[in-house]
């Protein structure tokens, strides 16, 4: 019995782990994210404009998704991806809550974010390109998926302690330094448009500077 409640209760602490894990990504956050995340300013570097046909690659629970969907507009459409149907599951109720139209949600492949071909005017990965493995498969469909002189536009942030180490150790860190993606980015045919390696603090953390690179489709 005893045993079994030991059981029980690691079960439960393992349970609250997971749970803190995706903390970040939870609605009741979004207004707290606008303090520290200057959207407006990423929607100018983005040249994202009321009509565009854009997507949030790793949208997670659609944070940045509905700031896009606002920003479009009715006239606009809004791809929202992510390969974890339960944050789709989530991100329905809450579009379906704000009885949004412009938003279509895709669930991905790992490496493919099932966009339409030549079809979009921006694509967003924010915070999540250092999870992908397949990078280059990926950067080859989001440029497939891109109009002639759209743009791709990462953002990441780094931690400040891994600086100088490789590519691995950082993504097993949850980060990823500029250089890195800028050759890759470079590498998959994009003309990097606009780079900023200093964009503010992640959660106002002195140790993670967020970065963006933009990425424009020339040919």
């Amino acid at each position: 019995m005893r045993q079994q409640r030991v059981q029980f209760l690691v079960l439960l602490v393992l349970i609250s782990i997971v749970e803190m894990s995706y903390a970040q990504y939870k609605k009741t956050d979004w207004e707290e994210r606008d303090t520290w995340m200057n959207v407006p300013e990423i929607f100018k570097l983005a040249g994202v404009e009321q009509g565009n046909a854009v997507a949030d690659v790793g949208c997670h629970e659609g944070y940045f998704t509905m700031h896009l969907a606002q920003k479009v507009g009715e006239s606009g459409k809004v791809y929202a991806v992510d390969v974890r149907e339960d944050r789709i599951e989530k991100l329905n109720k809450y579009i379906k809550d704000r009885k949004l139209r412009n938003i279509k949600t895709v669930v991905g492949d790992y490496d493919n974010p099932k966009l339409p071909n030549e079809a979009l005017d921006v694509v967003v990965v924010m915070d999540t390109y250092h999870e992908m493995d397949d990078y280059m498969k990926i950067l080859d469909h989001i440029k497939n998926a891109l109009k002639q002189g759209g743009r791709i536009v990462i953002i990441e942030k780094f931690k400040k302690h891994m600086l100088n180490t490789s590519r691995a150790e950082q993504t097993e860190a949850h980060t990823l330094s500029l250089k890195y993606v800028k050759k890759e980015l470079q590498k998959a045919g994009f003309l990097i448009s606009k780079e900023i390696k200093g964009f503010g603090k992640w959660k106002n953390e002195t140790d993670k500077t967020i970065w963006i690179l933009v990425g424009t489709k020339n040919k």
